[in-house]
C-alpha cells in the first residue's frame, strides 16, 4: 500500500531523541541503559503506525519495547501515539531490519514480533519476506537462547510459507491459529491492518515459534 510522503517526518523524528534512537549502533549491547528500567526487551519489526506496540507497552509495563520501521512517513504516526500517551517503555528506530546485527548484541533481545509484514507474493521476491531463512538467521543471532518469534498476518500464502520456513529452519511451533479472532486466545492486541482486514471478513493467522 502506497503511503503519503511526509517531508517533515525526518525533522520531527529528530526532535524527539527521548523516543527515537538516531544512532542505534551506539547502544549495541547497552540497551538496558537506554530505558528507565532494566527489564526484558521485545522488538517489533515493521511497527507501522504503532497501535500494537503502544498497546503492548501499556499492557506490559514490565517489558521494554523497540519498534523498528523503515519508512519515516509511517513511524512518525507511532511517535505521535507515544508522545500523546507518554509511554516510558518504548523506543523507536527508523532503520532497516537487514541491519539488526549492527544494533543488537547476540542474545540481547527476548522476543521478536512480526505483524502483517509485506507478503511479497511473487516467487522471485521470497528472499524479501521477513520470515525467509536469511532473516531467521538474523533473529536467531540477536535473540536469547530459545527466543521466540510471534507472527500475525491475514495472508494465507505468507502464513503457509512462514510455517514451512520455520519448520525447515528447525524451529519449534509452540502455537498456531488459523482463525485467531474465533479462537480462545486471550490478550490479543490488534494492529491497524488487523482491524481493517478483520472488518472485511479476512481470517487472521497467528503463530508462536521458538528457536531450539
Amino acid at each position: 500500500m502506497r503511503q503519503r510522503n511526509k517531508p517533515w517526518a525526518k525533522e520531527k523524528l529528530a526532535d524527539y531523541p527521548q523516543y527515537v534512537i538516531a544512532s542505534p549502533d551506539q547502544f549495541k549491547g547497552k540497551w538496558h541503559d537506554v530505558f528507565e528500567k532494566k527489564q526484558p526487551l521485545h522488538i517489533e519489526i515493521g511497527t507501522g503506525k504503532g497501535r500494537f506496540l503502544t498497546g503492548m507497552a501499556k499492557a506490559n509495563p514490565d517489558i521494554n519495547y523497540i519498534g523498528i520501521e523503515l519508512q519515516d512517513s509511517i513511524i512518525v504516526t507511532a511517535l505521535d501515539k507515544i508522545i500523546e500517551e507518554e509511554i516510558p517503555n518504548i523506543k523507536l528506530m527508523n532503520v532497516n531490519a537487514e541491519d539488526l546485527r549492527e544494533f543488537f548484541e547476540k542474545g540481547e533481545v527476548d522476543r521478536v514480533y512480526l505483524n502483517f509484514s509485506d507478503p511479497w507474493p511473487k516467487t522471485r521476491h521470497a528472499k524479501r519476506r521477513l520470515t525467509f531463512k536469511h532473516f531467521l538467521n538474523i533473529y536467531e543471532d540477536i535473540l536469547i537462547d530459545n527466543g521466540e518469534i510471534h507472527f500475525k498476518t491475514d495472508n494465507q500464502g505468507l502464513f503457509e510459507f512462514s510455517l514451512m520456513s520455520f519448520s525447515e529452519y528447525g524451529m519449534l511451533l509452540k502455537y498456531v491459529s488459523l482463525d485467531l479472532h474465533n479462537s480462545d486466545f486471550e490478550g490479543n492486541i490488534m494492529t491497524e491492518y488487523e482491524e481493517k482486514f478483520s472488518n472485511k471478513g479476512n481470517r487472521i493467522y497467528r503463530c508462536e515459534v521458538q528457536f531450539k
